[in-house]
């Protein structure tokens, strides 16, 4: 699968659902599942060294001269999902990640029952 490291709180604001654009200097022709990375650097509210969610790339946008947005679908059936905590040392730009490490979580979002309990059991403990 398709990865892409970012910034590990932001990763988290995409993961809560909270963030669906990722602003790049960069664009790509590639659409679809796109694992999302925290990078190794220990910020508040993150998860460092983890990929926590595929989220769903369906479109870019040029934003300027130099900046570009890249659309990422909601949590559910079909568009983003949660995944197992996975450690993944992260890349610059966009890398591959053996599918067969990927393994989605019990729940797809907040949305579903068991979520929070999933959520503060599995992932809430490598929160920095």
């Amino acid at each position: 699968m398709k990865a892409l490291s970012i910034r590990s709180d932001y990763a988290m604001d995409i993961f809560r659902g909270n963030k669906t654009i990722e602003y790049r200097s960069w664009s790509t022709n590639y659409r679809g599942d796109l694992l999302i990375c925290g990078t190794a650097r220990k910020v508040h509210g993150g998860v460092p060294g983890y990929a926590t969610c595929v989220a769903k790339l369906v479109g870019i946008n040029r934003y300027g001269d130099r900046d570009y947005g890249w659309q990422l679908a909601p949590f559910g059936p079909g568009g983003s999902y949660w995944i197992e905590p996975l450690p993944v040392k992260g890349q610059l730009g966009l890398f591959n990640v053996d599918d067969r490490l990927i393994i989605p979580a019990p729940v797809t979002g907040l949305q579903d029952p068991g979520a929070t309990d999933w959520f503060n059991q599995v992932v809430a403990p490598l929160v920095y």
